[in-house]
């Protein structure tokens, strides 16, 4: 990500199906699952993969991952993960840009690089007769990228034509905003693909020198899926990444909490609508409390139309045409953060209304209603996102960087069974009690800024 904010919406008339879609999904993965076809493969040259096998489709989908992000940007020259990320497949080894692109396309391969504030990831989807060439472009990609100067000033054009949009869009705003506001100095505030002030410093050399230090194999995560077995995918895997350095050199990153809890910050736009951006502190992926506060947040404000905010303040009261929150977890924090965009004269009422069921939800916790309806969905709903190789390859990095362990889909059913009303009562209080830092771009009516002088 950069992605400040995360969100899954569904129709109402489309959740009865997607029910029964997902329940069908869950029986067709689960013997997957309880078979073991998650197999955890060495390669021979001792890297590690999860790999699921599956022959029904000639394809292969690869997901991978190295730890590091924009958070390894250095000092004073923000943005140079997003631009090195942007440039691999713009000519590399042999080959110029034109010829990497054209052998992309002529051999159906799908290449692709997200940078995140603590991760690069990759992914590969290439058919099976052309796995070879497949990954051998994305080791040249990786190992010998050019990064050219004429293909790095119009991807620094690119990139600056975003950034300077970014500072005129409220949403944009009132998420750096509070990104600032609540890590400030720390790499969690700044935009991954860097600012106006820094990119125009970055040079090919500082593109070279992050690929050296960060794409190594003391931090890489794979996950292969498709129609291959286990010699091919060490033989693959070990041609691809066998080359990078042994071990990373990374900065360390300082752990951190939120700041600004209680804090209102207003930002003044012309604009008819107010953003807002609203969060506190969150709870670690690794915290024994997670699953508790995964459902708390569901039904305050995760489950879409059943979530108390969007009844409250959409349904109810038509103050918004939506609102969401939602868990982000990093490395070193962990926040609880979510947003929606109200009419200027409805701000205030709207503030008022969100307070009032987060007050309300930190004090009495959920029902065993609403505990047991988010329950049935969070089940339900997780195998939507194993209905395809890319999807289950994706799901697999995401497990082992988050430590959860190779057979955490056959146990997340037990694990979110296992939370009790008083568990939930307990994290939601923990989760909520110290109140919420908000950013509200725009003009709005019944709402100034609040603390740290106003």
């Amino acid at each position: 990500m950069s992605t400040y904010q995360l969100a899954f919406r569904l129709s109402a008339s489309r959740r009865g199906m997607l029910a029964l879609v997902a329940a069908a999904l869950v029986a067709l993965f689960a013997p997957t699952a309880q078979a073991t076809k998650i197999e955890r493969v060495l390669s021979p040259g001792g890297i590690e993969i999860w790999l699921v096998r599956d022959a029904t489709v000639p394809l292969i989908a690869l997901d991978f991952a190295f730890q590091g992000g924009s958070a390894q940007d250095p000092e004073g020259k923000f943005g140079v993960c997003n631009m090195v990320l942007d440039l691999l497949d713009e000519g590399a080894g042999e080959l110029d840009g034109n010829a990497f692109h054209e052998l992309l396309e002529r051999k159906a391969i799908e290449m692709n690089f997200t940078a995140g504030h603590e991760y690069v990831r990759g992914t590969l989807r290439t058919l099976k007769e052309n796995q070879d060439e497949a990954f051998n472009l994305l080791r040249l990609a990786l190992t010998t990228p050019h990064f050219e100067a004429g293909a790095v000033e119009r991807i620094r054009a690119q990139v600056m034509s975003k950034l300077q949009q970014a500072t005129t869009t409220p949403n944009d705003i009132a998420n750096r905003t509070w990104w600032n506001a609540a890590f400030p100095g720390h790499p969690y505030s700044r935009l991954v693909n860097g600012a106006i002030e820094t990119v125009p410093r970055i040079t090919a050399d500082d593109l070279h020198a992050y690929v050296r230090r960060v794409f190594a194999r003391d931090t890489l995560k794979v996950a292969m899926v498709g129609d291959i077995d286990a010699a091919t995918a060490g033989r693959l895997v070990d041609g691809t990444f066998g080359l990078l350095p042994a071990k990373a050199e990374l900065v360390p990153v300082a752990n951190v909490t939120p700041q600004g809890l209680g804090r209102r910050i207003v930002v003044d736009l012309d604009v008819p609508q107010t953003s807002v951006t609203f969060g506190g502190a969150g709870v670690a992926r690794s915290d024994p409390d997670f699953m508790a506060a995964y459902i708390v947040n569901h039904i305050l404000g995760g489950g879409s139309f059943s979530s108390r905010l969007f009844k409250e303040v959409r349904e109810k009261r038509g103050l918004a045409y939506g609102i969401f929150d939602t868990l982000v977890g990093f490395n070193h924090s962990a926040v609880l953060i979510g947003g929606t965009a109200v009419r200027a004269d409805a701000t205030g009422e709207a503030i008022e209304v969100i307070e009032e069921q987060v007050s309300k939800m930190a004090k009495d916790g959920p029902t065993a209603e609403e505990i047991t309806k988010a329950k049935s969905y969070l089940k339900g709903s997780f195998a939507l996102g194993l209905d395809t190789s890319t999807k289950i390859a994706s799901q697999l990095v995401t497990m082992q960087l988050e430590n959860l362990g190779i057979d955490y889909i056959e146990r997340r059913p037990a694990l979110i069974d296992a939370v009790t009303i008083d568990d939930a009562k307990r994290v939601a209080k923990r989760l909520l009690d110290s109140g919420l830092l908000y950013a509200l771009v725009g003009r709005p009516i019944g709402v100034t800024s609040k603390g740290w002088g106003g």
